[in-house]
């Protein structure tokens, strides 16, 4: 996210006058022995943004009532509430989440971790893994307790049947059209109107689409706002809002998007989320 977004086109992730932006993020750089997690929570009133910065040691990220986009250098990936991101040490990363949300944090210790993920990963935080996390905030905890507690979450860490996440194409022809899409989502361009601003033939911008993400441009940019849409309805926006917020003449087309993408309708999804 940059500082042009504070006043971005419609649709857009855009930066609210409220928003709370950190540059600097602090976080442990070892855990003592013998232990291998440190978990803290905060909750936040308004939207809170994260410039690119890493960590040290792996991190699990999650939030509570709301959305949390990440932007990594490969890939876009958004993990609605009942899931974290899963991010190995050193890995950079910036992102954004929604207001009213409770962001919860839990760094890792990597010579005494032993989990199997070698990348950034999405991860679903079920009842009894987020209540442990909850748990190991405590300071007051007995040194076999804590370790008794980080075991189970350590048996309980499993990637997510879904990933929610976007690969970013980084083919120098095509870089105009993925920044500025990663702006605004909701930029209806052709093909034909960005070959004439790249200066390369359409084949050319759909080859390198379909080379390096393994879509069409325009099941690229569908899932691109597929993305943006989960922040919107977690917002509390009803899909028709939503439809129109990403520039659809009919919400219809929208909804049809929508489930190719994530399995469901955005109304099934909602309620999934307002449930849990």
């Amino acid at each position: 996210m940059t500082p042009s977004a504070l006043t971005p086109a419609r649709g857009s992730w855009r930066r609210e006058p409220s928003t709370i932006v950190l540059s600097e993020v602090d976080s442990p750089d070892r855990i003592p022995e013998p232990f291998a997690i440190m978990a803290e929570s905060v909750f936040v009133e308004v939207p809170f943004e994260f410039e690119p910065h890493a960590h040290a040691l792996h991190e699990l990220v999650w939030v509570q009532g709301g959305t949390m986009t990440t932007w990594l250098d490969d890939r876009v990936v958004t993990v609605p509430d009942g899931y974290g991101l899963w991010l190995p040490a050193r890995t950079v990363h910036s992102g954004r989440m929604t207001a009213r949300t409770a962001l919860c944090d839990a760094y890792f210790e990597p010579t005494r971790t032993p989990v199997a993920f070698t990348e950034s990963t999405v991860v679903e935080i079920t009842p009894v893994l987020a209540a442990l996390l909850t748990h190991l905030e405590r300071d007051d905890l007995a040194e076999a307790a804590r370790l008794r507690a980080e075991g189970v979450v350590f048996d309980l860490l499993a990637s997510a049947e879904h990933q929610y996440t976007l690969q970013i194409p980084r083919a120098e022809h095509i870089t105009p059209i993925v920044a500025a899409l990663l702006e605004d989502p909701t930029d209806a361009r052709t093909l034909g109107e960005w070959a004439e601003v790249v200066g390369v033939s359409e084949r050319t911008i759909a080859r390198l689409f379909r080379a390096q993400t393994g879509l069409s441009f325009l099941q690229w940019r569908q899932v691109l706002r597929v993305h943006l849409s989960l922040t919107l309805i977690s917002e509390g926006l009803e899909v028709q809002e939503v439809s129109e917020q990403l520039g659809y003449a009919q919400s219809s087309t929208f909804i049809a998007s929508f489930k190719r993408v994530m399995g469901m309708t955005p109304g099934a999804y909602a309620n999934t989320r307002r449930r849990g």
